[in-house]
């Protein structure tokens, strides 16, 4: 009975029924709302208090220290060399995604081939991206292990006769997980553009090729165009999460040898869990989230503007 006449007073009531209106929606939202905040702001909060304290979660009273934390880490070597790598590995890894996911995009948007060839290729191609990252780490730690199929294959072809140390020659490391990534991760791409491909009208490119527009023409003044809003996506989206690329580095060289593989994320980790440096980890932590931070605001600017 009393729940009846609640909903009759509610129902006579236009405030409390535009306000049970309005906050209908927050409700729904509110389970993922208390999610958000628990598992990502408290944790990031807490990751920005820890910087500007010392000797934090080992020392029961830390001390406040302000922004010391930050000038140890700046004028650190080896964030310094770590920093150096993560570009490297970062800007080669998006550029070599966005190459070979839009070359083979392109192939299985042609006409040349068949549903049936193109189911084939599809599959073929997206197979990097159905494995963890664990399993791909192993898979080329023991292709480019000194006795394994990889150096077998250049010694047949002639190319090299010496057994190379791909993951343990400084020369050779970072060039080789960064070529792992790559493979790893340029099925996302190819997926992304493939779909933005189809979607782009036939009538552009035959208006383009009666005004003799070639298929170079063609593609960097009809395709590249109505592609922008999604590469400009991808190219965000795959700079940060590359940023925190940590299993694949870790598994294979874990940073060496003689941080030849550093990158910040295996630099933090390193602070944290084998030097347990707290602070400094978080202090490096909180630069990486001011990096991250500044690109997804570009990202929603973009995204703004696309609306």
């Amino acid at each position: 009975m009393k729940n009846v006449t609640a909903q009759s007073e509610r129902g006579k009531n236009p405030r409390l029924r535009a306000i049970f209106k309005h906050s209908t929606p927050y409700l729904y939202l509110a389970p993922t709302l208390i999610l958000m905040i628990v598992l990502l702001a408290v944790p990031i909060f807490m990751v920005i208090k820890y910087s500007f304290y010392d000797n934090v979660i080992i020392n029961k009273n830390p001390v406040l220290v302000g922004l010391e934390n930050y000038k140890t880490i700046l004028s650190d070597v080896r964030f310094h060399k770590a920093v150096k790598n993560t570009l490297y590995f970062v800007g080669v890894s998006v550029v070599g995604h966005l190459i070979i996911g839009m070359s083979f995009s392109l192939l299985l948007n042609n006409r040349v081939f068949g549903p049936k060839t193109k189911g084939i290729f599809r599959v073929i191609y997206a197979l990097p991206w159905m494995f963890t990252g664990a399993v791909i780490a192993i898979l080329w730690q023991m292709m480019l292990n000194p006795n394994g199929v990889i150096n077998y294959l250049l010694s047949v072809t002639g190319i090299s006769s010496t057994k190379i140390a791909w993951l343990s020659d400084r020369s050779y490391a970072l060039g080789a997980v960064t070529f792992m990534n790559i493979w790893a991760g340029y099925p996302f791409f190819m997926v992304s553009i493939l779909a933005g491909l189809q979607g782009i009208s036939e009538d552009l490119y035959e208006a383009a090729s009666i005004d003799g527009a070639n298929v170079f023409q063609q593609f960097f003044h009809v395709t590249i165009p109505q592609l922008k809003p999604i590469l400009i996506s991808l190219l965000t989206l795959d700079f940060v999460w590359t940023i925190f690329q940590f299993d694949l580095i870790w598994i294979t060289t874990g940073g060496g040898p003689v941080y030849a593989t550093e990158t910040l994320s295996t630099y933090i980790y390193k602070q944290g869990f084998s030097r347990f440096q707290y602070s400094l980890a978080s202090a490096t932590a909180g630069l990486v989230l001011l990096a991250c931070t500044i690109i997804a605001i570009f990202y929603a600017r973009q995204q703004k503007e696309g609306v």
